[in-house]
């Protein structure tokens, strides 16, 4: 069936709190994972929280890649989007993965633009 995209979301559990907590490397690891799965990098953005924690964005020509992570408990949520069939988003999201270490890695892709959506609320349809 086509899509418009795919959207692997990632829950890294047992990372290497170390790199959990270093911009730096969380950015430089992003970048590489989107050059690798085939992506024109286009923006980068990252901050890091104190005491604790990374949050950023790899805006790409196809999407985005996005993390948080929360050093204190060994945990990254992992998000990477990619528009069109050209990017498995999957390469990137394992690269990910195998950088910080993530001992349990659980993924799921959803395919994005099928069509409408039909969402149920307050018991009326909605498109």
């Amino acid at each position: 069936m086509e899509t418009m995209g795919r959207h692997v979301i990632a829950e890294l559990w047992d990372c290497n709190t170390d790199k959990l907590n270093d911009m730096d490397l969380i950015e430089r690891i992003f970048v590489d994972a989107a050059l690798k799965a085939g992506a024109e990098v286009r923006e980068v953005a990252f901050h890091k929280f104190a005491p604790h924690g990374v949050s950023g964005v790899v805006i790409i020509s196809e999407s985005h890649l996005t993390i948080h992570s929360f050093p204190e408990h060994g945990y990254a949520s992992i998000d990477v989007y990619t528009c069109g069939d050209r990017i498995d988003p999957n390469v990137a999201a394992e690269y990910i993965a195998e950088a910080l270490e993530a001992k349990t890695n659980e993924n799921i892709e959803v395919p994005r633009g099928m069509g409408p959506v039909q969402v149920e609320k307050r018991g009326v349809n909605v498109l």
